[in-house]
């Protein structure tokens, strides 16, 4: 039994919302979020007489923390699913943390313009101070960590394909198969070449982001990293 927020309703947003559907005895019941509540509709709409699952649709902004703040208080789910741009995930964890939800998110966090001059002070500065030069990483979740263990919260980072069902198969496999895991290499198979770098299966834009993802389990957990998977 289980109460969910979703926001975001594309591509990826509108099939995962059907496979969540397809288990309708977890995810019970549902409410979709977008900016454009028409394509919420029209997925509700799709999926009726498919699914035992309760679902109600909402219109938010999710670069607006208020706006997200007041559907979060007013729906009161016990996840809030991000499926919307990775541009939106800190605006979203916010919500949650002054709502007091879990969250969980596919990707992570990547500024909408890395020329923005406040943006790029912070992102230079970690650059000097933690020795990387990548423009998307965790490192903006992680910043969150104690916020939301100190608030009995917990946050999935990454829960995408690749990494995510990913690192669900290595959780499983070190705690049922292995008794030690020192390294993990990932090979994508996207029934597919187009002689590009990124997956066969995403765009250019966000790819990239995914593949340099770390195995994270952040809040009340601890990463896979840490506990010596990958």
């Amino acid at each position: 039994m289980s109460r969910v927020l979703v926001i975001g309703c594309g591509g990826v947003a509108s099939v995962a919302i059907q496979k969540c559907c397809q288990v309708d005895e977890v995810f019970t019941e549902m409410c979709i979020a977008s900016r454009t509540k028409e394509k919420c509709d029209a997925l509700v709409e799709k999926l009726k007489g498919k699914t035992k699952t309760v679902l109600t649709t909402a219109k938010v902004d999710a670069d607006d923390v208020d706006q997200l703040i007041e559907l979060i208080n007013s729906y009161k789910p016990d996840l809030v699913m991000n499926i919307a741009l990775p541009y939106q995930d800190l605006t979203i964890m916010d919500a949650c943390l002054a709502c007091g939800v879990n969250y969980m998110d596919t990707a992570n966090y990547e500024p909408e313009d890395t020329d923005d001059p406040e943006w790029r002070a912070i992102y230079e500065k970690r650059c000097k101070e933690e020795g990387f030069s990548a423009y998307f990483g965790y490192s903006w979740h992680w910043a969150y960590r104690k916020k939301f263990e100190d608030a009995g919260l917990t946050a999935l980072l990454g829960c995408g394909f690749d990494p995510g069902v990913t690192q669900a198969y290595c959780a499983y496999a070190l705690k049922h198969e292995f008794d030690q895991i020192d390294t993990i290499d990932i090979l994508d198979c996207n029934g597919g070449d187009h002689c590009k770098h990124c997956s066969v299966q995403y765009g250019g834009d966000f790819s990239g982001s995914d593949e340099r993802g770390s195995f994270v389990l952040c809040g009340c957990g601890r990463s896979l990293r840490e506990r010596g998977c990958g």
